[in-house]
């Protein structure tokens, strides 16, 4: 399975730097995936629903470490190449295009 299209709309946030869709294989599509600049750094935040509870339940998520790996990769590739940047602060820019995957 291959990641196809990447399309990353950047945020002027402190913690929520961008939200993500990605392609795969040209015919599906996983929306509301965020890129979030936590303590150890940027990370890749799978699309979620609250619980009743309070807690988050991932919608979509890779299965295994090798597709979690190959899609942070992906995405945050695609981020820094659209921001000039790896989630400083005021780092974000404003540039809302698709970028070729």
């Amino acid at each position: 399975m291959d990641i196809t299209d990447v399309k990353v709309i950047p945020v002027d946030d402190d913690k929520l730097k961008a939200f993500v869709s990605i392609v795969f294989d040209q015919c599906f599509v996983v929306t509301d995936i965020k890129i979030i600049n936590g303590p150890k750094g940027l990370f890749v935040s799978m699309p979620s629903k609250k619980r009743k509870d309070g807690t988050f339940k991932d919608i979509a998520h890779p299965l295994n470490n090798q597709m979690r790996q190959y899609l942070e990769e992906k995405v945050l590739s695609v981020y820094r190449q659209q921001t000039g940047g790896g989630g400083a602060p005021g780092g974000t820019g404003s540039s809302g295009e698709s970028q070729p995957a």
